[in-house]
C-alpha cells in the first residue's frame, strides 16, 4: 500500500468529486464492469462472503456498517488478483469507516527497509534498542 498522506495536486479529502456518495454497492458495481466474465458470485466465492450477503449489500437490503475489515480487505485481494485497481481505503471509505493505516507486514517491510539503509553499527544498536523495548514491554 501507498503512503496515505496527500501530494500536490491531490483533491482535498472529501472534495474528490469521482468519490463523493460512493457506497459500498456503487463501489463492487464499478470494480466488477472492470473485471469481464466476473459475476458477484465470483466475488463473494474468491472473497469467502457468502453469496446472498453479497448480493444484499448490492441490493442495499443490508447495512455496510458492521461488515468484518477481513472481509473488505478479502474483496480487494480478489479484485487485484482480477487485474482491477483498487484499495482498502476505497472499501473502507465506502462503507463509512476511516481508512486503516498500513498492515502488519507493510510495516514489517518498511522496516526492513530502513534497517537495510543504515550502517551495520547502527543496525546493531537498533537491534539492542527494540530488544530493550521488548523487555520493557514484557514488564509492563
Amino acid at each position: 500500500m501507498t503512503n496515505q498522506q496527500s501530494r500536490p495536486g491531490d483533491p482535498a479529502p472529501g472534495n474528490d468529486p469521482a468519490r463523493q456518495d460512493v457506497d459500498l454497492a456503487i463501489l463492487l458495481e464499478r470494480l466488477l464492469a472492470q473485471a469481464p466474465g466476473k459475476t458477484q458470485k465470483d466475488l463473494a466465492s474468491g472473497a469467502g462472503i457468502s453469496y446472498p450477503t453479497l448480493n444484499a449489500w448490492m441490493n442495499r437490503t443490508r447495512g455496510t456498517s458492521r461488515i468484518d475489515p477481513e472481509k473488505l480487505r478479502a474483496m480487494v485481494d480478489v479484485f487485484r488478483r482480477w487485474g482491477v485497481q483498487t484499495t482498502p481505503r476505497e472499501f473502507f471509505e465506502a462503507v463509512g469507516r476511516p481508512a486503516p493505516g498500513p498492515s502488519g507486514d507493510e510495516r514489517e517491510a518498511r522496516l526492513l527497509k530502513l534497517y537495510r539503509q543504515l550502517p551495520e553499527a547502527r543496525q546493531r544498536a537498533l537491534l539492542k534498542d527494540a530488544e530493550a523495548m521488548l523487555q520493557v514491554s514484557r514488564i509492563t
